[in-house]
């Protein structure tokens, strides 16, 4: 019996087996599970349409490997679309047959999960019994988003919502006031009811000014309303207010963003858009009113809300459950003027917008006049909503709308974070001539805050490590700046200073205790070094020169976490030219860190001092780092014991949950509740960067798990299931606390993610360096007609 080649090894040829090809079999074997999305979708103008866009991108964006999203486009018979997307299949709203037709192609589909169903009343008027029949007829889960819950229902409104309440698995509503609905109106359960704020964009926030310059719409204060046209807005409040307004702010332009709805325009034509046409002529302000009639791509659309002073929304519909384009505007950091709709009056309280009477012009202007005229208060209101808003970016739907996945599946779909792209946009931004600033407001640099010795030392460590990377020459300015900064901060009598004001000058800060930031610098120099063969001599050279009179003292430090970043900054400079001296060093600290093992540890106790505080894993690290410059067994078994006794400590329930910093862990008191909140980037990165070097040492699978564990804290596997890592600008968030994250992306956590970012990529750059060997040796032993088993060893082929 011959063997067959398992697959061609010329690149235009598949080998089949039987009807099939390798390719097929591979295709079925990795098929994800899936997810369908019944849904009006673009070209179809409308906001389920864009909503579910912008929700498919980010699962998308999101997750990998975990389900695949297959879309149904809701349909007229008489309105047909022609998809950029594609598609799974057509509903005709208005067609009996297509509901059959749609639910027997579900059943038959063993691939699909779940279907996921956009649901407005309106999109099934006229065929609510074919609705309820197909959800009848469908044998997979089902969730439900309602965008639309009605108080108060008449009896045959209330009883086609119980048919659907009784098929459906899930509900998913946008505000809470829709939940309480949903089970006191409609008696739904409320383990049933799941509540996913709508989906806001992160926006990096571009200068006000520039984007108005390009708009030309310079000099102008600009207040604005979008979204798809039709009377239900009224539009004409704001200009009737708009009269008042303009007397007290004669520069005002009031945008009128978005094209006529198409319903509207199908049953009325432009008759809305006319009607406000001659209201503006009839009082005067075309000077004070422009249209951008036009359905924008998303970027043009939040650079207006960017631009815009104040945003109106003046719906008069008192039962609307949500507005998309309000929620867009606060993250674009509008202040918002609204009508008292449900979703404004949930979100726009405690200083995050102001509401006003419904149809009532004189209310609204008064409130637009002392806004424009109050610039503070206008910034505060902003900054008060995107803080409100952030837990509702589309990357913490995806989140949600995930883990909702995952329990309606009963653990069918299992989720797995995507590592983000390298992103140095906000660390780059962070950076001045002089070096990288100490704190930032939301994405906004801080110049007031200073320097710290602190973070550019870090800094100088991610930044060695990318060029490391990627040999990038851009890095070098970086690596140079930020390594004059430590030479800035080095002091004649051996000591570093930390703290340096926006002016370039040493701070009263720094008579507080500097020996930790001595460590840091000491691991940077060091870090530095060993990439010495990459850089320019000179640049070498003074890091060496550096280094040496850096230790001339360092052997007078006893700050514990100093020690160990001292050990790692020697052993990371030994690497390529070792020094007995450097070695002896090492030693030195090592030795201090097993006496302080030796007297804290206990049968339960694995540790160097009584108790689990910050950058913990830098201890086990360090230990692990002496053990390789020196070879001291009893450092690699300490070293071993302790970080487990950490990771035993942080890992649970497949999260990372880092010591918080609203209360240490005491020896003797581990039983005790543990605070929540109070967690920060560096000690997971620490972590992170941590599990790696043991990893290389003990080649322990677990280690690299954790990893991936540890890493997916920043993007959502977190208590909060938010993310951490902003992936718009590249920052990462101050914290994560009880119920809220810190929204500052500042120094110490940006560098954090970025040297755990790093990490990551070293280990994924190996794995795809070790999966081309593989497939190279497979390549050739199937050449020779050699039987492997491989990952597609489950394919036979027989003569």
């Amino acid at each position: 019996m011959k063997n067959i080649p398992l697959f061609s090894t010329n690149v235009n040829k598949e080998l089949k087996i039987g009807s099939k090809t390798i390719a097929d079999f591979q295709k079925n074997e990795n098929k994800l599970p899936e997810v369908l999305f019944l849904t009006t979708f673009p070209p179809r103008e409308c906001g389920i349409a864009t909503y579910s866009q912008d929700l498919i991108l980010a699962l998308n964006n999101k997750f990998k490997k975990s389900f695949a999203i297959k879309v149904t486009a809701l349909e007229l018979q008489n309105e047909k679309h022609t998809y950029l997307d594609d598609i799974y299949a057509v509903l005709e709203t208005d067609n009996q047959n297509s509901y059959v037709e749609l639910a027997k192609n579900i059943n038959r589909n063993k691939n699909i999960e779940i279907v996921l169903i956009q649901h407005e009343f309106g999109l099934f008027r006229g065929n609510e019994e074919d609705f309820i029949s197909f959800l009848k007829s469908v044998n997979k889960p089902i969730i439900m988003v309602c965008h639309t819950v009605l108080p108060r229902p008449d009896e045959k409104f209330r009883q086609h919502v119980l048919e659907i309440d009784s098929i459906a698995d899930a509900f998913v509503v946008m505000t809470n006031n829709s939940a309480r609905l949903l089970e006191s109106d409609y008696n739904v359960l409320q383990n049933k009811i799941t509540v996913i704020p709508h989906g806001t964009h992160l926006v990096q926030h571009s200068d006000k000014e520039v984007l108005k310059e390009k708009y030309n719409l310079s000099g102008r204060k600009i207040i604005s309303t979008f979204g798809l046209l039709g009377s239900g807005k009224s539009i004409e409040t704001s200009l009737d207010a708009l009269q008042s307004i303009a007397k007290a702010e004669p520069e005002i332009l009031f945008l009128i963003i978005g094209k006529t709805h198409p319903s509207v325009f199908r049953n009325e034509g432009e008759k809305y858009r006319n009607f406000l046409k001659d209201k503006i002529t009839e009082l005067k302000l075309e000077n004070h009113v422009k249209f951008v009639d036009a359905y924008l791509p998303l970027e043009s659309l939040l650079e207006y809300l960017q631009l815009t002073d104040i945003y109106l929304f003046t719906s008069k519909d008192r039962n609307q459950a949500v507005s998309g384009t309000f929620s867009y505007a606060i993250s674009c950091g509008c202040p918002i003027i609204s009508t008292p709709i449900p979703h404004a009056v949930e979100v726009l309280k405690n200083g995050t917008g102001i509401i006003v009477d419904f149809e009532n012009p004189q209310q609204l202007a008064e409130n637009v006049i002392k806004l424009l005229g109050n610039e503070p208060l206008r910034k505060k209101i902003a900054l008060n909503g995107i803080h409100k808003l952030a837990p509702t970016a589309w990357e913490n739907s995806a989140i949600a709308h995930g883990k909702l996945f995952e329990k309606t599946s009963a653990k069918k779909i299992a989720l797995q974070y995507k590592i983000p792209k390298i992103n140095l946009s906000h660390f780059k931004k962070l950076t001045t001539s002089f070096a990288m600033i100490q704190f930032s407001v939301v994405n906004q640099p801080d110049l007031g805050s200073g320097y710290t010795l602190d973070d550019n030392a870090r800094a100088l460590v991610a930044m060695c490590h990318h060029f490391e990377l990627t040999n990038d020459p851009a890095d070098l300015e970086y690596i140079k700046k930020y390594f004059n900064f430590i030479k800035f901060c080095f002091q004649s009598d051996g000591y570093f200073l930390n703290y340096v004001d926006e002016d370039m000058n040493f701070t009263k800060q720094n008579s507080e205790n500097l020996a930790d930031a001595n460590g840091r610098a000491v691991w940077a120099l060091g870090y530095l070094i060993s990439i010495g063969d990459l850089l320019p001599a000179s640049l070498k050279e003074d890091a060496d020169l550096t280094m040496q009179t850096a230790l001339i003292n360092v052997n007078k430090i006893h700050s514990t976490r100093a020690m160990a970043f001292i050990i790692k900054g020697l052993y990371y400079s030994n690497l390529n030219h070792k020094s007995i001296k450097k070695t002896e060093l090492i030693q030195h600290f090592a030795d201090k860190l097993v006496q302080m093992y030796k007297h804290e540890s206990k049968e339960n106790w694995l540790w160097f001092e009584g108790y689990l505080t910050y950058a913990n894993s830098i201890l086990p690290e360090a230990m692990l780092c002496a053990y390789l410059a020196t070879g001291e067994h009893s450092y690699k078994l300490i070293a071993k014991k302790s970080f487990d006794f950490l990771l035993s400590k942080i890992y649970k329930n497949n999260s990372i949950k880092v010591i918080s910093n609203k209360g240490w862990l005491i020896k003797g008191h581990e039983s005790e509740k543990e605070p929540i909140g109070g967690e920060q980037p560096i000690d997971v990165a620490y972590t992170i960067l941590a599990l790696s070097k043991f990893y290389e040492v003990f080649r322990e699978k677990e280690y690299l798990q954790k990893m991936d564990i540890g890493f997916s804290w920043f993007l959502g596997n977190n208590h909060l299931h938010q993310i951490i890592y902003n992936p718009c600008t590249g920052g990462c968030y101050d914290g994560l606390e009880e119920d809220y994250i810190n929204l500052n992306q500042g120094a110490e956590s940006t560098v954090s993610y970025l040297m755990a970012r790093l990490t990551i990529q070293k280990h994924l750059n190996q794995k795809a360096r070790k999966n081309k060997e593989s497939a190279m040796i497979s390549a050739n032993k199937l050449r020779s007609g050699i039987k492997i088993d491989n990952s597609i060893s489950y394919v036979r082929a027989y003569k």
